[in-house]
């Protein structure tokens, strides 16, 4: 096992070598599919929609606070592309769930040449239900704060200013839960274990999750994410992490 210990930075930019290794290549093709057909087709509806829905947000925005309209327009631009892309990453994730799994365990082996009991074609169909299952339980978790988030951006003047900023704090958060879950789960390492051990490493953990929210809203870039971020993060496993679940 590697003892070599990256930033999280580092291991976003380590999640792309990775996901252009020949060996992995052929693993990383359904998710990449999944998610060029997914979140091509929801960004194309998003730009379409730009427009109307920045407009709506700033109609809430207080008379006497209108003059910040210009320096508004840009972040809640931002915003929404944050937001959007977030919601259709969750819908890409949570189809493509069993393929990125799959992807985690292969870059795993690659990584500390360990091979995992039950691996195999059997195996990988006798699991997808749990996996969904988990996908279920990450909505479960997330939906009521996405909720709250979405609420925040209607109220005058603080959703217009604060809640850019809060958005994209919490997608960062939900980016890394939602990668680094993959090898966790692999390993039946339960969703509440998992993310006590990634707040006992946050910095790390939440500057991978910068990165991969950041890119998840560039347009075009956001096609090739999510395999990247899942190598990277199952990266962060094998280094961080593993060691603690042996």
């Amino acid at each position: 096992m590697s003892t070599n210990k990256r930033s999280g930075f580092g291991y976003f930019f380590y999640g792309i070598k990775l996901a252009t290794t020949p060996g992995l290549r052929r693993f990383v093709l359904l998710p990449l599919l999944a998610n060029i057909i997914l979140i091509g087709a929801g960004l194309y509806y998003v730009l379409g929609e730009m427009n109307v829905w920045v407009d709506s947000i700033m109609s809430y925005l207080p008379g006497f606070l209108s003059w910040l309209s210009y320096l508004l327009w840009p972040l809640l631009t931002i915003s929404v592309l944050v937001v959007s892309m977030y919601y259709f990453t969750t819908l890409t994730n949570f189809i493509a769930s069993p393929f990125n799994g799959l992807l985690a365990e292969k870059v795993e082996r690659m990584l500390d040449g360990h091979k995992q009991a039950d691996e195999g074609l059997g195996a990988f169909f006798k699991d997808i239900p749990r996996i969904f299952a988990r996908e279920w339980r990450k909505l479960v978790y997330t939906l009521p704060k996405m909720i709250g988030l979405f609420i925040l951006l209607l109220i005058p003047g603080i959703g217009q200013t604060i809640g850019p900023v809060v958005w994209f704090l919490f997608a960062s958060w939900m980016c890394s839960i939602q990668y680094c879950d993959y090898p966790f789960d692999n390993h039946k390492v339960s969703f509440n274990t998992m993310r006590m051990n990634l707040k006992q490493k946050k910095g790390c953990v939440y500057s991978f999750g910068i990165l991969v929210a950041f890119f998840t809203t560039v347009p075009f870039i956001n096609l090739f994410v999510m395999p990247v971020a899942i190598c990277g993060a199952t990266a962060m496993w094998v280094e961080q992490f593993k060691q603690h679940h042996q």
